[in-house]
């Protein structure tokens, strides 16, 4: 953590220092809460604290302890949003986000039917898969694997795949899983090894049968017109 940057206290108006030490926060302060964002960088470039709390390996923003004056602050962004050039600028800024947005998503469809490689005979069922796939793991703020830019594309497609097969092709949401370090994490390489068997059938040409989990998934989805 930085310098200005600490978790939740134990009390009202307290924070706690990475060392473990709790602190006031001084006379004064505000607090804000995440989601304006224009708001929360005026309120920055005064005096301020970061919060934040750590859950398992995410880190999660809680908002800002901040000297500024926030009424004043909120004051003056209501005067420039009421403005006829700002609401311009808000929708070409929509305009572009969906521009972007349809692209991505166009990119990362192709990169699932790369992956998935199926042969001709299966191509309906790529494409439907890819589609279902798709819908689930692209849209803004789904926190899925696909919005992640850590990994190339290629291997969001495949984890993306994986995981909804993993949701809807096997019963791991209905799994009692023991709560042991590393179990659940073993139970989806397990099911991820299950998954990537199933997709080489249809990869090689084989039927999967009326059984099959995946058709069964896709079909419940997607129905066939």
């Amino acid at each position: 953590m930085s310098d200005n940057t600490f978790a939740p206290g134990p009390k009202e108006r307290t924070v706690r220092k990475p060392d473990g030490t709790v602190i006031p926060v001084p006379e004064g302060w505000t607090f804000l809460l995440p989601g304006d964002a224009a708001l929360t960088r005026r309120a920055k470039l005064s005096e301020h604290w970061l919060l934040v709390e750590k859950k398992g390996r995410k880190v999660f923003s809680r908002g800002i302890w901040t000297a500024a004056n926030l009424d004043a602050i909120r004051a003056e962004l209501e005067v420039e949003r009421s403005t006829e050039g700002f609401a311009k600028k808000k929708a070409a800024g929509a305009q572009r986000r969906e521009k972007v947005q349809s692209a991505y998503v166009e990119d990362f469809r192709g990169a699932i039917l790369a992956f998935l490689n199926f042969h001709p005979a299966h191509a309906e069922w790529a494409e439907r898969l890819a589609t279902a796939v798709t819908k689930h793991a692209t849209p803004v703020g789904s926190g899925t694997v696909a919005r992640t830019k850590r990994i190339p594309i290629e291997q969001r497609a495949e984890a993306a795949v994986i995981a909804w097969m993993r949701h809807q092709t096997t019963g791991y949401d209905n799994m009692i899983i023991p709560r042991e370090k590393d179990k659940r994490r073993e139970v989806r390489r397990m099911l991820a090894q299950r998954s990537q068997q199933l997709l080489q059938r249809y990869r090689r040409g084989e039927t999967g049968g009326k059984d099959c989990p995946l058709a069964k998934a896709l079909v419940s989805e997607l129905p066939i017109a």
